[in-house]
């Protein structure tokens, strides 16, 4: 009883806070809800004027579904899965012992504000670049990456196509990076937040971009588009260009591949034309035999 009262409480705490959100009594420092339609619309109004592929639509394919899933995956599903975890917190702690400092190897307490977003923007990038890697390597959980790979036409809103099975994987190990850095004080996390949708919004956007010298830092729109690109080198079987926001990763590791850009890349996967069109069929995509 419990644990069930526990769960109802975190949605409707959830669902409390997002229409809050929506209904502007939320600073904008925390509007995650506005923040989001914010930054899509900057960057869609930078693809409308500086567009790389000229003869693609501005409401390409998929645009509405991906519009769509930006919603679905930041704030529906979170209503649903916030009781879940904050059971499994419970647990944690009360059965585990398990404290939120258990795990620290380095204390920020001390450290300045800025370095404190500074270490948690690395290490929760690199977290995320090593998950994402398993979505690839793993068949179980390439099954549900498939979702995201099945974008044909690129456009910002296709960096929140993806599989709900995925907030599930990338949850824990977002926890575990949080647990790493002790003494660190989340409330200052909404910049890195902000900064992280906009570098992946960019990423997916349809304009010709690479920053330059900082490409070997941050990940970019030519970069990310051979990570999408259906046919890649025998030495990139399971894929390319892993990069977050960062993508150092790649360069360090090895998993980089960038040739001369081209804009009218193919993209997808081998067998994308079985991944169903609409929402529904791809909720459920993934759980059954030859997905």
């Amino acid at each position: 009883m419990e644990y069930l009262e526990l769960f109802f409480n975190a949605f409707l705490g959830t669902v409390q806070w997002t229409w809050k959100s929506i209904c502007f009594e939320v600073p904008w420092t925390r509007n995650y809800f506005w923040g989001l339609i914010a930054i899509s619309l900057i960057v869609w109004g930078v693809e409308m004027l500086f567009p790389w592929r000229k003869q693609q639509s501005v409401f390409r394919k998929d645009f509405f579904l991906d519009g769509f899933y930006m919603f679905f995956n930041f704030f529906i599903f979170s209503m649903f899965i916030s009781g879940v975890y904050k059971i499994i917190t419970k647990i944690s702690v009360d059965e585990f012992q398990i404290s939120p400092n258990a795990i620290a190897l380095i204390d920020l307490s001390n450290f300045s504000p800025i370095l404190q977003l500074l270490i948690f923007f690395v290490v929760l990038d690199f977290v995320q670049w090593l998950t994402h890697i398993l979505l690839h390597r793993f068949s179980f959980l390439w099954k549900f990456h498939k979702v995201h790979h099945s974008v044909k036409e690129m456009g910002f809103a296709a960096h929140l196509r993806y599989h709900w099975m995925e907030n599930i994987l990338y949850k824990p190990f977002k926890v575990i990076a949080l647990m790493l850095l002790g003494g660190f004080e989340p409330e200052q996390a909404f910049i890195v937040h902000f900064i992280a949708i906009s570098i992946g919004h960019l990423n997916h956007a349809n304009i010709k971009l690479d920053y330059g010298p900082l490409k070997f830092v941050f990940n970019n729109p030519v970069m990310h588009l051979y990570h999408h690109a259906k046919a890649l080198p025998e030495n990139h079987k399971i894929g390319a260009n892993f990069a977050i926001s960062l993508s150092v990763w790649d360069y360090i590791f090895k998993t980089n591949y960038v040739p001369t850009p081209d804009k009218n890349l193919v993209l997808g996967y081998s067998d994308d034309q079985q991944m169903p069109s609409g929402f529904f069929g791809q909720l459920f995509y993934g759980f059954k035999k030859g997905d």
